[in-house]
């Protein structure tokens, strides 16, 4: 960078010595007598947002040690403008109600008919009633929530979340035969499977399943 070019000669820099001469365009105090130019603005309070008085340095710190915007409001009032500052002043409802939505207030809708698709293994959503009244579809029956070890002990048997009592303990007969020792010609390869089975099926018992 050359320091010598002519350009530098270009730049022009605001003097401070103009700043009191704009300073002294906003007038003197206006405190009553007070003859001090009003360099420092002060707001004028509630109901005047974004007008402010202009006073001298003295004045505006004693403006300032007695300025209370809630100047004239009761606790109630008080209260209530603090709440209301919580979410910036702006108009809330509650939660699934739309203001602008025809009809009469508290008048009962249809549920609107959804377009997509969803996965939903868990059932969560059927619970709630979404998707089951949908035309031409059986409504799904709602499964149980299980515990991670009931869930487990159904998957060693072959079942699932939606198996009853009846299931299970059919389930348990036909493991029981199909993996013991003497209907497969004393064979004892499948008495770790045959284990599995009994420690599930006891769990399921245990949990009143079965």
């Amino acid at each position: 960078m050359d320091l010598n070019s002519p350009l530098f000669d270009k730049i022009r820099i605001k003097r401070t010595c103009d700043e009191p001469k704009a300073a002294a365009k906003e007038g003197v105090c206006e405190t009553p007598g007070c003859t001090n130019p009003g360099l420092y603005r002060a707001p004028k309070g509630r109901k005047a947002e974004g007008q402010y008085w202009r006073f001298c340095m003295d004045h505006v710190r004693a403006y300032n040690a007695t300025y209370n915007y809630f100047d004239g409001m009761n606790d109630a009032a008080v209260q209530a403008y603090q709440k209301d500052a919580l979410i910036g002043h702006r108009p809330t409802w509650a939660m699934g109600m739309n203001a602008d939505a025809p009809g009469r207030a508290g008048e009962a809708k249809a549920k609107p008919q959804r377009d997509w698709a969803y996965v939903d293994p868990l059932g969560i959503l059927r619970a709630e009633g979404v998707g089951a009244a949908e035309p031409g579809r059986a409504a799904e029956p709602r499964r149980p929530r299980y515990s991670a070890q009931i869930r487990k002990a159904l998957d060693v048997m072959g079942l699932d979340d939606t198996a009853d009592s009846a299931a299970i303990k059919a389930q348990y007969k036909t493991l029981v035969k199909r993996f013991h020792p003497d209907a497969n010609g004393g064979d004892r390869g499948f008495e770790e499977r045959l284990r599995d089975i009994i420690r599930a099926h006891d769990v399921l018992r245990a949990a009143g399943l079965c």
